[in-house]
Parts: structure tokens; sequence; C-alpha cells
């Protein structure tokens, strides 16, 4: 099995198939059975399921994310079409993810950051669009009209932002459908975005878990020194 990056997307290749990791967001009832009956429905349409995480369990219902392997030649309507008879399980987004299952980036990541000087901001905001299986992210001043500090591989060229920075991370649908989380970063007085065109709204989980790296991220001695100077530099560029 050969491994490599297409399209930016993590895959494997088996003889001349192409397998990519996918992501499904299923909510489910919540009694026993369910999540086996979902599993053996998803073996039968061949994807391999490699992890399962609990997002929510509450009311009877619980809502998952199932991380597989599938051909990226197969089209996904047959995962759907695997789950539509089933009594109570509803399908909230299916789309491709860089995030290896059963690994923890998060600390990699961070541990880099330790080290990386004027580029922590940048390694940072590289490093989202893998943690959360997400498009792109990027970093701008609060205030409009704001300047672009950072943007990661894929962002677009005229990056949306809502029209205010919230006081702390929260989930955002822009009216393009695009989805964000959008938090804030006081001590340098930027407003980070992380964006998903692809699949579900951000869960609450996923802003919590953004919101823990940030804190993190913030306490390191070197970043606010280091990305203070990147500021200038962007904020310094002729208009």
């Amino acid at each position: 099995m050969d491994v490599g990056v297409l399209s930016g997307n993590l895959a494997w290749t088996e003889g001349e198939e192409v397998i990519v990791l996918l992501r499904l967001r299923i909510a489910l009832p919540d009694r026993p059975g369910s999540l086996g009956q979902v599993t053996r429905a998803l073996g039968s349409a061949g994807a391999d399921i490699t992890q399962v995480t609990v997002l929510d369990r509450g009311d009877g219902r619980a809502l998952d994310d199932f991380t597989v392997y599938w051909p990226d030649a197969a089209p996904r309507d047959e995962l759907l079409r695997s789950l539509e008879t089933m009594d109570g399980v509803a399908v909230e987004g299916v789309w491709t993810t860089r995030e290896a299952p059963g690994t923890y980036p998060e600390l990699e990541i961070l541990k880099f950051l330790t080290t990386a000087g004027d580029r922590a901001l940048a390694t940072l905001i590289d490093s989202m669009p893998v943690l959360f299986s997400a498009d792109w992210a990027a970093a701008a001043t609060e205030k409009s009209p704001r300047s672009i500090v950072y943007s990661s591989w894929r962002a677009p060229a005229e990056v949306p932002f809502p029209d205010e920075t919230p006081g702390r991370p929260a989930a955002v649908t822009l009216p393009s459908g695009v989805h964000m989380i959008v938090a804030p970063l006081p001590p340098l007085a930027l407003g980070l975005t992380l964006a998903r065109a692809e699949g579900p709204a951000f869960h609450r989980s996923e802003v919590h878990r953004l919101t823990r790296i940030l804190e993190i991220f913030l306490m390191l001695p070197a970043v606010e020194r280091g990305a203070g100077r990147v500021f200038r530099k962007a904020t310094a560029k002729p208009l």
C-alpha cells in the first residue's frame, strides 16, 4: 500500500485503486444495537471503519463521527443509500478528512509551536484545516478594513469574514453556506477563521477543542512576540 497526498487529502493506493479517508456525521437512536446496525450497513456498502467518535448523547439520540476508508472512485451516494432505510438514522454530512484516525496531531503541533518563533502563527494556521477536517484557515486584523496576516493553502483570494469577531470562539454559517469557527486572539488584536465548505457545521465539541488549543498557543512565551512582529510587517504593507 502506498500512502500519499492527493488533492490535499490523505490517500492510499491499493494496486490501481485510490483509497481516501471520509468522515460521516450520523445521528442515530441511543439504544442498544443501533451503533452495530450502522457499522454493519457501512461495511456492507464497502466502507472500512477506522474510528468512531461520540459527539453527543441525550434525549434518546446520539451524534457520532465515523472515519472510514473509501474507494475514491466509488460514489458517496452508496454510503447514504446504505443508511437511508434505517429507522431514526440521519446523515448530517459526508466529507473528506486529512486527520489520520487514532492520532493526536494537536500534541505534535503544539510541540512544534514552542520552537517556531516568528513562524508560530503561520504554523498554527496551516495546521488547523488538518486538525479539524476543514478546508482553510486565516488570521486578520479584528477591525475593518481587515488586513490578512496569514492564510493557509486553499484559502480564497478574498477571505470572507463575519462582520464582527465574537468575544470567544463561536461556530457560524455564512449566507454562502460556508461553515466557520471564528475566534479572537486578543493579545495579538487578530481574529482567526477556520472554514469548511464541505460537510456539516462545526459541532460545539470542535469549537471547545479549538478554544483549548488557542488557550495553550497564546500561553507560549514566544508566541506574542513572534506573531506581533509578523502582524506589524503585514499591516505595514501599502494597500
